[in-house]
């Protein structure tokens, strides 16, 4: 997959320009970067998704403890902050393909992903002034538990949501 790499980065930063036109704070500083892009590529973490031969999609599936997550604000996490989960981060969607409900689609690909390797608690985070994706979040059946703060950033809180699956 490192041939997708250039692909990968135009649709996250396709998808940082969508943010700014909403005016939604996220993603508007350095984050994500192409080393950060590069390195879940070489991790193997970069997940695409493909409509025909076309990429239309990318997001990162990240075991293993966040540590912006292990402190929450205004709830806790089911089974505690230091669980064996998995978190999906760095959803995009090519501009060529947004309106499609594609976002949904590689969420839920992401939690068969993650089911299939054993991890049944699955955490999500994304901007609290970002309803788009809070909708995609909560449709794919996460429920929102709190707030976490990201680390030099001067992002709006982010909200967190947690799905166990069976």
């Amino acid at each position: 997959m490192p041939e997708d790499l250039s692909e990968i980065t135009r649709i996250i930063e396709e998808a940082k320009a969508y943010l700014k036109e909403q005016k939604i704070n996220q993603w508007q500083g350095f984050y994500p970067e192409a080393k950060q892009l590069e390195q879940d590529v070489k991790d193997e973490l970069t997940y695409i998704l493909m409509v025909g031969d076309k990429i239309a999609g990318t997001a990162a599936l990240c075991p293993g403890i966040e540590p912006m997550y292990l402190h929450i604000e205004d709830g806790e996490w089911v089974n505690g902050p230091e669980a064996h989960y998995a978190t999906i981060h760095r959803v995009a969607i090519s501009t060529k393909f947004r309106g499609q409900n594609l976002a949904t689609k590689t969420i839920s690909c992401l939690l068969t992903t993650a089911r299939l390797s054993g991890y049944k608690d699955i955490r999500v985070d994304t901007n609290s002034e970002n309803r788009g994706m809070q909708h995609i979040i909560e449709t794919n059946g996460f429920e929102y538990k709190g707030i976490i703060r990201t680390p030099d950033s001067d992002e709006a809180e982010r909200y967190a949501y947690q799905i166990i699956l069976k």
